[in-house]
């Protein structure tokens, strides 16, 4: 079986995410949906507008975002809109809130632990997307990847809770954040196999290494990072991107690597590859192409 392939460089710049996608080969068409994270207010490491400018105008995208299930600054619509305002989102694109005006179910009877998913109704709007994603560490998730930005962040506010709770519609704050942690991390992957098999083919992904955190953009006071920047990644395969982003961690003679370490493993966070992987999503197997 072939593995998948997975490019690298270590430029950094807007430049390098049109030369990754180019790279790619995928032809992204129809009305395309850009996903990636707004930042919650007062965080200092999420991927700003400019550095995204030239591949967002590039594909001709409209910035897709969900809102959060949990208080601050991107739970209702209207202050997740006055935030990507805030942000500069707003400045250079269209931007979107997927469920402002409700949610779809998206069903997955082979899911493992939940069997359905919640994602904004206006997802059905578009007909391919370019996930773009800051890969970085989380609080709950261990890292953010790919794969988190599917699941997780395509979920409508209260598809958020159910995936945190297992299956638990209408979760409180509480059911949140008192859940299995094990089974939290394998609802990812079963939400994340619901957009995979929404999209096919029409889906590509694009992971920057950069202001690797041990936290989330979610979060308003994130740890500064812990990292240096080692590089951008693109993928038709998110099981693979997060593979090499995670062995690129694992195998960099950086010291701040191990607090990044502890919190992927300490919140058991590569059991999203191994579900992901079980799933059909993707291979762990790939092959890095380095573009330098």
């Amino acid at each position: 079986m072939n593995k998948s392939k997975v490019y690298f460089t270590k430029e950094i710049s807007g430049e390098s995410l049109v030369r990754l996608y180019d790279k790619l080969g995928i032809n992204l068409m129809g009305n395309i949906a850009v996903k990636l994270h707004s930042g919650e207010e007062g965080n200092q490491n999420y991927m700003k507008p400019d550095f995204v400018k030239d591949i967002i105008e590039k594909v001709g995208g409209t910035v897709v975002e969900c809102n959060t299930a949990y208080e601050g600054s991107r739970n209702t619509t209207e202050k997740h809109i006055a935030l990507m305002e805030n942000h500069g989102w707003s400045k250079y694109f269209n931007v979107d809130i997927l469920d402002s005006d409700g949610e779809e179910i998206l069903e997955n009877p082979n899911g493992e632990i939940i069997k359905k998913n919640f994602v904004g109704s206006k997802m059905k709007n578009y007909d391919s997307m370019l996930v773009l994603s800051h890969f970085k560490g989380h609080p709950m998730g261990g890292f953010g990847g790919a794969l988190k930005n599917i699941s997780i962040g395509l979920a409508s506010s209260n598809g958020k809770g159910y995936i945190h709770t297992n299956g638990t519609e209408n979760a409180t704050f509480e059911e949140l954040m008192n859940s299995d942690q094990n089974s939290f991390i394998i609802s990812m992957a079963d939400s994340a196999q619901t957009i995979t098999d929404y999209y096919k083919d029409k889906i590509v992904y694009i992971n920057a290494m950069v202001n690797m955190s041990v936290d989330c953009d979610c979060c308003n006071v994130a740890e500064d990072p812990c990292m240096k920047d080692i590089g951008i990644l693109a993928s038709a395969d998110p099981v693979a991107l997060d593979q090499a982003c995670i062995d690129l961690v694992y195998n960099s003679t950086d010291p701040g690597k191990d607090h990044l370490i502890e919190r992927i493993e300490s919140r058991n966070g590569l059991l999203i590859l191994e579900s992901a992987e079980k799933q059909g999503i993707g291979s762990r197997e790939y092959e890095l192409i380095n573009i330098d």
